[in-house]
């Protein structure tokens, strides 16, 4: 799960951050869902689905260590986040940090409410972010390791995040152009299907 990048192709799209980062989360139907969540939701699964089938990223998958092959996607959505972070100019209109409190803002709201649709492995992943300013840190060491540290929190093979940190150092050719050529186009389809989306999802 990338953080970050999900709430960038939110705002993009304008559409609904909460639901989009929750839908990462979320297991019970969009069909469901509260009206206003329910195109965030499907753009999630839009979006994770290219993210999983994409060439690009399968390519870039591979070229991990044999021994991190469970962990390999993690690895890479974590480097597409700090990318993402690091060129953030080239991407938003708004600075980082001013991207950081609109988000901040917008996700206190939608984490005021916790049922199947506001699940609270979600709601307390955004507390941790507030509180600790993830967005703002992903461009910097501390935010990759925090980030690591993060993801191998329940995961079935969470020893193998040790030491992930210097395996990116150690790609960092190969991710950062397997990003700079896949997040172009992940942003475009995005837009293309904020427009196309299913009128049974479209908010009222």
């Amino acid at each position: 799960m990338n953080i970050l990048t999900h709430l960038h192709l939110a705002d993009i799209s304008k559409t609904h951050l909460g639901a989009n980062l929750a839908g990462n989360f979320i297991t019970a139907s969009i069909d469901n869902a509260p009206q206003a969540l329910r195109q965030g939701l499907w753009l999630n699964h839009e979006i994770n689905q290219l993210c999983a089938t994409h060439e690009l990223t399968q390519e870039l998958i591979a070229l991990f260590p044999k021994q991190l092959t469970s962990i390999a996607a993690d690895l890479m959505f974590i480097s597409f986040d700090y990318y993402l972070a690091f060129y953030w100019e080239e991407y938003h209109h708004l600075s980082l940090p001013d991207f950081s409190q609109k988000a901040y803002s917008e996700l206190a709201e939608f984490a005021a409410q916790s049922d199947v649709y506001h699940p609270q492995l979600c709601l307390d992943i955004i507390a941790d972010m507030r509180r600790q300013d993830w967005l703002n840190g992903y461009a910097t060491p501390k935010g990759i390791q925090q980030a690591l540290t993060q993801r191998a929190k329940g995961h079935p093979h969470s020893a193998l995040f040790n030491g992930a940190d210097k395996i990116l150092a150690q790609m960092q050719i190969e991710t950062e152009t397997a990003f700079r050529t896949f997040y172009p186009q992940l942003m475009a389809y995005t837009r293309i299907w904020s427009r196309k989306t299913p009128s049974d999802y479209l908010p009222e």
